[in-house]
């Protein structure tokens, strides 16, 4: 009794349902290039939703596969987004004159900041070259000799009046040099000569020199000390009161100048804090100004190359760290290399004169985040996160609203700063980019970042295909040819890129929204239609396109073909065999996925073991696979053993496989060959099948149908096709064929057939040739059919085991009445012990 029929698909059924001329485009020409963001609607709402909320939080994690145009939108929005008057402001370190090591940050609005510094360094400059004037003056000179002459007149005095008494006294003043100084000492005059005490003593000790003489020339010598000792620190204090009287000089000529120009400062820059800090300033100026005068080396000191001069004036300068004078909109950074010093700025170091590592508030260097103040910064998350030390700093600078800038040298090459610049308030919207497993960790795993990512934009990689997205397609491909200088498309190549897109997208009522690889095909069939010195891109330019990125990269796949074309991979695509069955499987190296079938083989046989999966014994099945076997398990024990149990062992194996399985779109090619080899019904070899199955008998849809399908015909085409061979693919996966056209045109010649089911029934009539059978009321199915075959088998193993099991359980009685019917030996009586 021969199955009925089943429905298998036309060559029209696969063709693309992508037609320009309804729409009255012959080239891509006629159309405008394409301005605005293509599909992205919900990313889109939910971006402008974030950048426009100034609640602090709403920051924008993007999420989306690569090439779905993420950045691309990101930089369209915020470009035009209305921000013309944006609250900006710009930054200054200065010194900080009480203590270096914090450095002071002065706020001032957007302009003012360059105001400011400007006026500083303007003032300095004024200052030093109207100071030194002063100081060369002939009015300065003369007021400071006459005061430094009645200082030294006061000082002669006060020596010649000592020198007086040390002549009365009979005493001279001697100078000896010890080291690299001069010692002072008092020696008597002795017959017009000077002497030491020393030797004096030793005279007397001799009875040279009259004791009482020696003793008097030693308290006048000690009297002479103490007047000496007067002397010098009344001298002193005189050369102090010069310094001071100096000093009040140069105060009373230079303060006035100093203040004037303060003052104005003050009332151009009124804030408080700078307020405070010019305060600092001036006192700081007037606290010094020897650094006014031309400063010469040392007596023995070399003078420093210039770059290890230090500035006199080096502390009063302004470190104008943010500069929105000319900025107009919001900044907009987009930050490739988001580095911890990039990101958040730095503390440079330089050497100083002596060799030392050194830095000061001058050495404060803003990173990206503080230029996007009061705008948006736009980074990578995958970048970010490879970057030590970045996100922690931007998690705390996000929650904390303010920015530290510190120097980071995470391997402690050098010795630590202790600069600590005072913090920045920042206002920044950042918007981070990356992949959904990334967004999907720091969601779970990190608490901060649901406070400050509020805002998920998720891009769609696939769009519906309908006219007003095949119009945006080819606007797309206007604005790639027109920015790139290409040749235009006509309406075919444009229906080819239309159709790569729809592949791309993996079903036919969908486009993907990957551009990239949309410009990629644009730009390599544009190069090929240039070298044929074609006026216009042809649908066969893209075609050729298409194939020579494929065969780029398709080397792993040719080789596995080379294996099929030898016969090293033993697959049957013709003839009939039982328990046998070609599956289909998908080879995905990264960049290129291709199908290739599988020989997979099922052996029954009498036991009570079940179904053996050998991949899984073998540890290389998923859990997946796992999950189907089991599946398919529950549909044999659904359909044969509702009455009664299924006794039976068989074992499921994927033939040379030697790496690891997984997935469940072969569980229904494992029910046919379970079915063939418990009915020993042959299977048509010809005839791939792939689907799941789940336990109601139901086929379910798989990926990869395409690969699947064309990697199968190549198997066949290279061991010649016979017209007789084709694969059963699960009816859910029809909108998704988008096959290559050598296969199109094998269905259409009818030498290549492609089956679509529904349930296992229809996959067991197309494989066998029988009808798979209906239940009948009674128990049983349709005489004659594949299930009603394969209830009689089942039956009859079981039978097979009964007896087999009955046999053992009479051999096992057999031997126990053996045993028993053997004389036994008589039992010893043990001997009675009696009683102590």
């Amino acid at each position: 009794m021969p199955a009925k029929k089943h429905k298998e698909l036309k060559y029209k059924d696969l063709l693309p349902s992508i037609n320009l001329r309804k729409l009255n485009i012959k080239s891509s020409e006629q159309v405008e290039p394409c301005t605005n963001i293509i599909s992205q609607e919900r990313a889109i709402k939910a971006i402008k939703l974030g950048l426009k909320v100034k609640s602090r939080g709403y920051n924008i994690f993007v999420t989306g596969l690569t090439g779905t145009g993420r950045s691309t939108t990101i930089k369209h929005l915020l470009e035009e987004l209305d921000t013309k008057e944006p609250s900006l402001n710009d930054v200054c370190y200065v010194n900080n004159f009480k203590d270096p090591d914090q450095p002071i940050a002065l706020i001032f609005e957007a302009g003012e900041g360059r105001a400011f510094k400007k006026s500083i360094d303007l003032m300095i400059n004024t200052l030093r070259k109207s100071i030194p004037k002063i100081f060369n003056s002939e009015d300065y000179k003369n007021r400071r000799n006459r005061i430094a002459a009645d200082f030294e007149a006061r000082q002669k005095q006060l020596l010649q009046d000592f020198e007086r008494k040390m002549n009365e006294a009979g005493f001279v003043m001697l100078q000896f040099q010890v080291g690299t100084g001069v010692r002072n000492e008092l020696q008597p005059l002795v017959d017009g000569e000077p002497a030491s005490i020393d030797k004096l003593e030793r005279l007397a000790a001799e009875g040279k020199f009259p004791k009482e003489r020696l003793t008097e020339l030693q308290q006048n010598r000690e009297k002479l000390r103490r007047e000496m000792s007067t002397v010098e620190v009344e001298s002193k204090k005189m050369l102090e009161k010069l310094e001071d009287a100096l000093e009040k000089l140069d105060y009373s000529l230079i303060a006035p100048l100093i203040s004037d120009k303060i003052n104005v400062l003050k009332k151009k820059f009124p804030e408080e804090k700078i307020v405070n800090y010019l305060n600092d300033f001036e006192q700081a100026l007037l606290g010094d100004l020897d650094r006014f005068k031309e400063v010469r080396p040392r007596r023995g000191e070399e003078e420093p190359p210039p770059f290890r001069k230090k500035e006199p004036f080096e502390e009063f300068a302004v470190n104008l760290i943010l500069d929105n004078a000319a900025t107009k909109k919001a900044p907009v950074v987009i930050e490739h290399a988001p580095g911890y010093r990039n990101l958040f700025g730095t503390l440079e170091r330089v050497v100083d004169r002596f060799g030392y590592w050194r830095t000061d508030f001058s050495r404060i260097k803003a990173g990206s985040l503080l230029h996007a103040s009061g705008g948006f910064l736009v980074v990578n998350a995958l970048d970010l996160f490879t970057e030590p030390g970045s996100w922690p700093t931007l998690k705390r600078t996000l929650t904390s609203g303010t920015l530290n800038i510190s120097g980071y040298d995470p391997f402690y090459m050098m010795a630590g700063s202790a600069l600590q610049p005072e913090p920045i308030p920042v206002n920044v919207k950042v918007v981070l980019i990356g992949e959904r497993h990334i967004y999907s960790v720091l969601y779970n795993y990190e608490e901060d970042f649901k406070k400050i990512f509020k805002i998920k934009a998720d891009f769609d990689h696939v769009m519906q295909l309908n006219d007003c997205h095949v119009k945006e397609y080819v606007a797309f491909v206007k604005k790639v040819t027109d920015s790139e200088n290409l040749i235009p498309f006509d309406a075919g190549a444009l229906e080819e890129v239309i159709a790569f897109g729809s592949r791309l997208a993996g079903r036919k009522t969908k486009l993907t929204t990957r551009f990239t690889n949309i410009a990629d095909i644009i730009r390599e069939s544009a190069f090929c239609a240039m070298e044929k010195h074609r006026k216009m891109v042809r649908r066969a330019d893209v075609r050729e396109a298409i194939d020579a990125k494929i065969d780029r990269i398709r080397m792993i796949e040719d080789k596995i073909q080379e294996m099929f074309d030898e016969d090293i991979l033993m697959v049957q695509t013709s003839g009939k065999a039982v328990g046998q069955i070609n599956g289909l499987s998908v080879y995905d190296t990264g960049e290129h996925s291709f199908g290739r079938p599988a020989k997979i083989t099922v052996r029954t046989s009498v036991g009570r073991a079940g179904l053996i999966n050998i991949e899984r014994e073998a540890d290389l099945s998923g859990p997946t696979h796992n999950k189907g076997v089991l599946v398919l398990s529950g549909f044999l024990r659904g359909k044969f053993a509702r009455k009664k149990p299924i006794v039976m062992s068989a074992s499921i194996c994927f033939e040379q496989s030697y790496s690891g399985i997984d997935g469940d779109s072969a569980s229904s090619t494992e029910v046919y060959g379970i079915l063939s080899s418990v009915a020993g019904i042959p299977i048509n070899q010809g005839i791939a099948v792939t689907g799941s199955v789940n336990q109601y008998g139901e086929i379910q849809p798989i990926g990869g149908v395409n690969q699947k399908v064309e990697g199968f015909f190549d198997v066949c085409k290279a061991k010649k096709l016979t017209g007789r061979q084709g694969v059963i693919v699960p009816i859910q996966n029809v909108p998704e064929l988008q096959l290559r056209d050598d296969v199109v045109e094998a269905v259409k010649a009818g030498k290549f057939h492609i089956y679509p089911v529904t349930t296992i029934d229809e996959g067991v009539e197309i494989l066998t040739g029988l009808p798979a059978g209906k239940e009948l009321r009674g128990g049983g199915f349709t005489r004659g059919s594949v299930y009603d075959k394969v209830t009689r088998a089942l039956d009859n193993l079981a039978k097979q085991y009964r007896a087999s099991h009955g046999d053992e359980k009479k051999e096992k009685e057999n031997e126990k009445n053996n045993e028993d019917s053997k004389p036994r030996k008589p039992k010893k009586k043990a001997a009675k012990r009696g009683r102590r």
